[in-house]
Protein backbone atom coordinates (compact mmCIF):
# COMPACT_ATOMS: atom_id res chain seq x y z
CA UNK A 1 0.00 0.00 0.00
CA UNK A 2 1.27 3.35 -0.62
CA UNK A 3 2.20 5.94 1.90
CA UNK A 4 0.37 8.83 2.05
CA UNK A 5 3.93 11.10 1.44
CA UNK A 6 4.39 9.04 -1.27
CA UNK A 7 1.02 9.85 -2.93
CA UNK A 8 1.42 13.40 -2.32
CA UNK A 9 4.89 13.20 -3.71
CA UNK A 10 2.94 11.68 -7.09
CA UNK A 11 0.14 14.76 -7.02
CA UNK A 12 2.64 17.51 -6.43
CA UNK A 13 4.96 16.35 -9.30
CA UNK A 14 1.41 15.88 -11.63
CA UNK A 15 0.71 19.74 -11.10
CA UNK A 16 4.14 20.86 -11.46
CA UNK A 17 4.61 18.64 -14.76
CA UNK A 18 1.79 20.18 -16.20
CA UNK A 19 2.97 23.79 -15.69
CA UNK A 20 5.84 22.88 -18.27
CA UNK A 21 3.41 22.27 -21.14
CA UNK A 22 4.51 22.88 -24.72
CA UNK A 23 1.85 26.26 -24.92
CA UNK A 24 1.89 25.70 -28.97
CA UNK A 25 1.03 22.36 -28.61
CA UNK A 26 -1.79 23.00 -25.98
CA UNK A 27 -3.10 25.69 -28.11
CA UNK A 28 -4.22 23.39 -31.01
CA UNK A 29 -6.23 21.18 -28.97
CA UNK A 30 -8.56 24.59 -29.00
CA UNK A 31 -9.52 24.44 -32.53
CA UNK A 32 -9.25 21.28 -34.91
CA UNK A 33 -11.49 20.32 -38.00
CA UNK A 34 -11.85 17.49 -39.44
CA UNK A 35 -12.39 15.25 -42.48
CA UNK A 36 -14.98 14.23 -44.89
CA UNK A 37 -15.69 10.76 -43.61
CA UNK A 38 -19.30 9.73 -44.87
CA UNK A 39 -21.24 9.61 -41.24
CA UNK A 40 -24.82 7.23 -41.20
CA UNK A 41 -26.58 5.95 -38.24
CA UNK A 42 -24.77 3.78 -36.20
CA UNK A 43 -21.65 5.56 -36.65
CA UNK A 44 -19.82 7.48 -33.72
CA UNK A 45 -17.00 9.43 -33.49
CA UNK A 46 -14.88 12.75 -32.51
CA UNK A 47 -16.17 13.85 -36.06
CA UNK A 48 -19.79 12.60 -35.19
CA UNK A 49 -19.61 14.93 -32.28
CA UNK A 50 -18.15 18.11 -34.25
CA UNK A 51 -21.21 17.52 -37.34
CA UNK A 52 -23.95 17.50 -34.20
CA UNK A 53 -21.83 20.65 -32.29
CA UNK A 54 -22.25 22.53 -36.51
CA UNK A 55 -25.95 21.21 -36.82
CA UNK A 56 -26.81 22.65 -33.56
CA UNK A 57 -25.10 25.82 -33.73
CA UNK A 58 -27.10 26.03 -37.27
CA UNK A 59 -30.64 25.01 -35.11
CA UNK A 60 -31.04 21.65 -36.82
CA UNK A 61 -29.63 19.64 -34.07
CA UNK A 62 -31.61 19.32 -30.91
CA UNK A 63 -30.14 16.47 -28.70
CA UNK A 64 -27.11 15.98 -26.94
CA UNK A 65 -23.18 15.97 -28.52
CA UNK A 66 -22.22 13.27 -27.74
CA UNK A 67 -20.73 11.47 -30.39
CA UNK A 68 -23.13 9.10 -31.80
CA UNK A 69 -25.29 8.97 -35.27
CA UNK A 70 -28.87 7.84 -33.65
CA UNK A 71 -31.95 8.82 -34.88
CA UNK A 72 -32.26 12.65 -33.73
CA UNK A 73 -28.51 13.00 -35.88
CA UNK A 74 -30.58 11.09 -38.56
CA UNK A 75 -33.74 13.69 -37.92
CA UNK A 76 -31.17 16.88 -37.77
CA UNK A 77 -29.23 15.72 -41.23
CA UNK A 78 -32.50 15.35 -43.56
CA UNK A 79 -33.66 18.83 -41.71
CA UNK A 80 -30.39 20.22 -43.42
CA UNK A 81 -30.22 18.21 -46.57
CA UNK A 82 -34.13 19.25 -47.35
CA UNK A 83 -33.18 23.08 -46.45
CA UNK A 84 -30.09 23.01 -48.80
CA UNK A 85 -31.98 21.14 -51.79
CA UNK A 86 -29.60 17.97 -51.38
CA UNK A 87 -31.23 14.39 -51.36
CA UNK A 88 -32.63 13.96 -47.91
CA UNK A 89 -30.91 10.55 -46.84
CA UNK A 90 -30.08 11.21 -43.38
CA UNK A 91 -26.48 10.32 -44.22
CA UNK A 92 -23.92 12.76 -43.89
CA UNK A 93 -21.67 12.86 -47.21
CA UNK A 94 -20.15 14.41 -50.11
CA UNK A 95 -22.85 16.33 -51.33
CA UNK A 96 -23.66 17.50 -47.25
CA UNK A 97 -20.11 18.42 -47.21
CA UNK A 98 -19.78 20.47 -50.19
CA UNK A 99 -22.80 22.50 -48.29
CA UNK A 100 -21.04 22.74 -45.30
CA UNK A 101 -17.33 21.53 -45.99
CA UNK A 102 -15.48 22.57 -42.83
CA UNK A 103 -15.88 21.03 -39.87
CA UNK A 104 -14.30 22.58 -37.05
CA UNK A 105 -14.62 21.53 -33.18
CA UNK A 106 -15.20 23.84 -30.29
CA UNK A 107 -14.66 22.86 -26.98
CA UNK A 108 -17.63 22.56 -24.44
CA UNK A 109 -15.99 23.50 -21.50
CA UNK A 110 -14.73 27.18 -20.61
CA UNK A 111 -11.07 25.58 -19.41
CA UNK A 112 -7.44 26.40 -18.97
CA UNK A 113 -4.37 24.59 -21.39
CA UNK A 114 -3.59 23.41 -17.91
CA UNK A 115 -6.47 21.33 -17.50
CA UNK A 116 -6.48 19.80 -21.01
CA UNK A 117 -3.30 18.36 -20.42
CA UNK A 118 -4.14 17.25 -16.94
CA UNK A 119 -6.71 15.26 -18.61
CA UNK A 120 -5.14 13.69 -21.14
CA UNK A 121 -2.65 12.74 -18.41
CA UNK A 122 -5.39 11.12 -16.34
CA UNK A 123 -6.30 8.92 -19.44
CA UNK A 124 -2.66 8.08 -20.12
CA UNK A 125 -2.82 6.88 -16.74
CA UNK A 126 -6.17 5.33 -16.39
CA UNK A 127 -6.61 3.96 -19.99
CA UNK A 128 -3.28 3.04 -20.65
CA UNK A 129 -3.17 -0.09 -23.00
CA UNK A 130 -7.10 1.01 -23.98
CA UNK A 131 -8.00 1.68 -27.64
CA UNK A 132 -8.98 5.18 -28.77
CA UNK A 133 -12.68 4.87 -27.63
CA UNK A 134 -11.86 3.29 -24.51
CA UNK A 135 -9.54 6.48 -23.91
CA UNK A 136 -12.96 9.16 -24.47
CA UNK A 137 -14.77 7.08 -22.33
CA UNK A 138 -12.35 7.26 -19.54
CA UNK A 139 -11.94 11.02 -20.20
CA UNK A 140 -16.02 11.45 -20.54
CA UNK A 141 -16.21 10.09 -16.82
CA UNK A 142 -13.96 12.90 -15.42
CA UNK A 143 -16.53 15.48 -17.05
CA UNK A 144 -20.02 13.64 -16.69
CA UNK A 145 -18.70 13.96 -13.20
CA UNK A 146 -17.97 17.61 -12.91
CA UNK A 147 -21.65 18.19 -14.21
CA UNK A 148 -23.11 15.73 -11.22
CA UNK A 149 -23.96 17.19 -7.76
CA UNK A 150 -21.77 13.82 -6.55
CA UNK A 151 -18.49 15.32 -7.66
CA UNK A 152 -16.73 18.58 -7.61
CA UNK A 153 -17.33 20.75 -10.45
CA UNK A 154 -13.81 21.28 -12.04
CA UNK A 155 -11.73 19.02 -13.68
CA UNK A 156 -8.66 19.79 -11.65
CA UNK A 157 -11.23 19.09 -8.31
CA UNK A 158 -12.43 15.90 -10.22
CA UNK A 159 -9.15 14.37 -10.96
CA UNK A 160 -7.59 15.37 -7.38
CA UNK A 161 -10.31 13.97 -5.38
CA UNK A 162 -8.97 11.45 -2.59
CA UNK A 163 -8.88 8.71 -3.87
CA UNK A 164 -10.85 8.34 -6.94
CA UNK A 165 -7.66 7.51 -9.27
CA UNK A 166 -5.31 4.67 -8.95
CA UNK A 167 -3.17 6.38 -11.40
CA UNK A 168 -1.97 9.10 -9.22
CA UNK A 169 -1.34 7.13 -6.60
CA UNK A 170 0.80 4.97 -8.93
CA UNK A 171 2.42 7.60 -10.34
CA UNK A 172 1.29 6.37 -14.26
CA UNK A 173 -0.37 10.06 -13.95
CA UNK A 174 2.91 12.19 -14.06
CA UNK A 175 3.92 10.54 -17.72
CA UNK A 176 3.43 12.95 -20.56
CA UNK A 177 0.45 12.34 -22.71
CA UNK A 178 1.11 11.03 -26.38
CA UNK A 179 -0.75 12.56 -29.14
CA UNK A 180 -3.79 9.93 -29.13
CA UNK A 181 -4.31 10.71 -25.45
CA UNK A 182 -4.77 14.37 -26.48
CA UNK A 183 -6.79 13.51 -29.08
CA UNK A 184 -8.83 12.22 -25.96
CA UNK A 185 -9.29 14.93 -24.13
CA UNK A 186 -10.44 16.69 -27.44
CA UNK A 187 -13.18 14.28 -28.20
CA UNK A 188 -14.14 14.27 -24.26
CA UNK A 189 -14.28 18.03 -24.25
CA UNK A 190 -16.06 18.35 -27.33
CA UNK A 191 -18.86 15.84 -26.39
CA UNK A 192 -18.23 12.94 -27.42
CA UNK A 193 -19.11 10.48 -24.65
CA UNK A 194 -19.39 6.62 -25.42
CA UNK A 195 -19.82 6.09 -21.68
CA UNK A 196 -23.36 7.47 -22.36
CA UNK A 197 -23.09 9.57 -19.35
CA UNK A 198 -21.35 7.23 -16.94
CA UNK A 199 -19.46 8.79 -13.98
CA UNK A 200 -17.87 5.60 -12.81
CA UNK A 201 -15.45 3.05 -13.99
CA UNK A 202 -13.53 0.12 -13.03
CA UNK A 203 -11.30 -2.87 -14.53
CA UNK A 204 -12.99 -6.34 -13.33
CA UNK A 205 -9.98 -8.38 -14.05
CA UNK A 206 -7.76 -5.92 -11.22
CA UNK A 207 -10.55 -4.99 -9.04
CA UNK A 208 -10.24 -5.64 -5.81
CA UNK A 209 -12.79 -3.65 -3.45
CA UNK A 210 -15.85 -3.72 -5.39
CA UNK A 211 -19.00 -3.56 -2.49
CA UNK A 212 -19.71 -0.74 -4.52
CA UNK A 213 -20.47 -1.59 -7.67
CA UNK A 214 -24.04 -3.15 -6.09
CA UNK A 215 -24.98 0.39 -5.31
CA UNK A 216 -24.56 1.63 -9.10
CA UNK A 217 -26.39 1.06 -12.45
CA UNK A 218 -24.48 -0.81 -15.11
CA UNK A 219 -24.18 1.21 -18.42
CA UNK A 220 -21.85 -0.92 -20.80
CA UNK A 221 -18.05 -2.15 -21.11
CA UNK A 222 -15.99 -0.76 -23.28
CA UNK A 223 -12.51 -2.31 -23.47
CA UNK A 224 -10.94 -3.53 -20.51
CA UNK A 225 -13.68 -1.35 -18.01
CA UNK A 226 -17.18 -1.32 -17.05
CA UNK A 227 -18.64 1.83 -17.13
CA UNK A 228 -21.54 2.85 -14.52
CA UNK A 229 -24.30 5.73 -13.08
Amino acid sequence: MLSKSRILISVMLLLIMVAFVNLEEAKALELTEFGSRAMSRGDEGIDVAVLQQKLKQLNFYKGNIDGIYGGVTVKAVKKFQQENGLSVDGVFGESSFKVLPELKAQLNYNISRDDIILLARIIHGEARGEDFRGKVAVGSVILNRIVSNQFPNTIRDVILQKGQFSSLMDGQANYYPGEEELQAARAALIGYDPTLGSIYFYNPDIATNTAWISRRNYVTRIGGHVFLR
